[in-house]
Formats: structure tokens, C-alpha cells, sequence
């Protein structure tokens, strides 16, 4: 996924195999199987996960699907409305085909 952050969701990841990098604002983290991280609502840190290892990774990924929930990619013209799926610029005009 893009780098993002949620205005209205508190979030959590466990890692439950193998290696993620958590990448945030300014820094980077190895996080191993049973290691966790959490996210607060509203933070603007955004943060992802990528796998750099040749191995499998699984995760879990918790969150309360808030429907005012909004997210909001950190490094690229791009905001979800989690009410309704579409992908907008941050503007809020729509991409193409998101209607």
C-alpha cells in the first residue's frame, strides 16, 4: 500500500511471519513475528509495510472500519473516503473512472 494515515481509525498490525519493514515519517522499523506497531487516529504520520526479505510475511491488520473514516496517502496525490471506496486527489476532485 501507499504510505497513509487514518482521521477517524485507530489502527494495528501484528506480525505473525517473517520480516516487514514499517516504514513511517523519518524512520524505519524491522518488525519480526510478534512484534506490533499501532497507528492513533488523526496522527498524519503515515506509514506502510513492505516486505524486503525473499520470504513470506502475514500480518494482521486491525481497525474498527469507521465509516468517516478518511485516508489520506502521505507521499502522493491520493485520499479514500472509506464510506464509499473511490479514490480522489486530495482536492477532492475524482480520479478517472471513480465517478
Amino acid at each position: 500500500s501507499q504510505r497513509h494515515w487514518h482521521s477517524h481509525e485507530d489502527e494495528l498490525v501484528y506480525v505473525l511471519e517473517g520480516e516487514l519493514t514499517l516504514v513511517e515519517d523519518g524512520r524505519e522499523t524491522l518488525l519480526r513475528a510478534g512484534d506490533s506497531a499501532a497507528f492513533a487516529k488523526n496522527s498524519g504520520n503515515g506509514h506502510h509495510m513492505i516486505n524486503r526479505s525473499s520470504a513470506t510475511a502475514r500480518y494482521l491488520e486491525v481497525g474498527s472500519r469507521n465509516p468517516e473514516d478518511v485516508i489520506t496517502c502521505s507521499d502522493i496525490d491520493m485520499m479514500s473516503p472509506s464510506s464509499d471506496g473511490r479514490f480522489l486527489h486530495k482536492d477532492g476532485r475524482p480520479y478517472p473512472g471513480q465517478g
